[in-house]
């Protein structure tokens, strides 16, 4: 019996989220079918993160018990011939039989694509959220460092969420422009449901001037979904790191 650790690389355009849903396509259930044809018998895998429809990622850690021994790169081989083009694995290793992808995880590293331009790029529509208006990029940055550290973000969780602590830590958040581009990195422990989205969506109302970036501590203060701006799209929206112990 072996724990095997995979790390993922997904476009999840063409997805409805990761998790298995009855009756539509999901990159949970991709996998666990190619797993299937692999082992000759059900798998279920634990995932580091459950990425909603549309959202990408770049590094989604996932594990499960493989009843039959096989080297790493057999796995890795054998299951990227068996999944669709745009699920990847990019890599395969043993860990210790007690490890979790979800629970062991130190932190987890989103990142967040806009593309900021009057006309919109069909190139990128799949991967970005397209801005037509002009963004003050520092006014942005301003209102991001309210957001970091030890916070109730009950005020950017989606309403309806399951309830359970809306206590979260941001550790970092970084804005940067290039040409069109405007990158967003978020580094946490554990994130609220579309809570990095809707800071997005918050942040874009901040650089149109719409939101000031003072009132961001007055947003989190109210603790109420209404105050903040609104949800940003899924496509710009991409899963780039999971952190482990270094053991893991």
């Amino acid at each position: 019996m072996q724990n095997i650790k995979l790390t993922l690389e997904y476009d999840g355009t063409r997805y409805h989220g990761w998790q298995k849903q009855p009756d539509v396509i999901t990159v949970q259930q991709e996998l666990e079918n190619a797993l299937f044809e692999l082992f000759h018998q059900k798998i279920s895998v634990i995932a580091a993160a459950r990425t909603d429809a549309g959202v990408h990622a770049k590094q989604q850690v996932v594990n499960f018990i493989a009843s039959k021994p096989l080297s790493p790169i057999t796995i890795e081989c054998a299951l990227n011939s068996f999944l669709p083009k745009d699920i990847r694995v990019k890599n395969s290793q043993v860990v210790p039989l007690g490890f979790n992808a979800r629970h062991d995880a130190l932190y987890k590293i989103y990142g967040y694509l806009i593309y900021n331009f009057s006309v919109s790029s069909p190139l990128y529509r799949k991967f970005s959220w397209w801005v037509s208006f002009s963004l003050d990029i520092q006014k942005m940055r301003e209102a991001s460092q309210f957001l970091i550290g030890k916070h109730d973000f009950s005020s950017f969780q989606a309403q309806g969420s399951p309830s359970f602590s809306t206590i979260q830590k941001i550790e970092k958040i970084k804005l940067y422009k290039r040409g069109h581009f405007i990158f967003f990195f978020m580094k946490g422990r554990g994130f609220l449901y579309k809570m990095v989205r809707n800071i997005v969506g918050t942040l874009v109302e901040v650089g149109r001037s719409k939101i000031s970036s003072s009132q961001i501590r007055d947003i989190l203060n109210a603790k109420d979904r209404r105050k903040a701006g609104p949800t940003a799209p899924p496509q710009g929206l991409y899963l780039l790191k999971v952190g482990y112990p270094k053991q893991m």
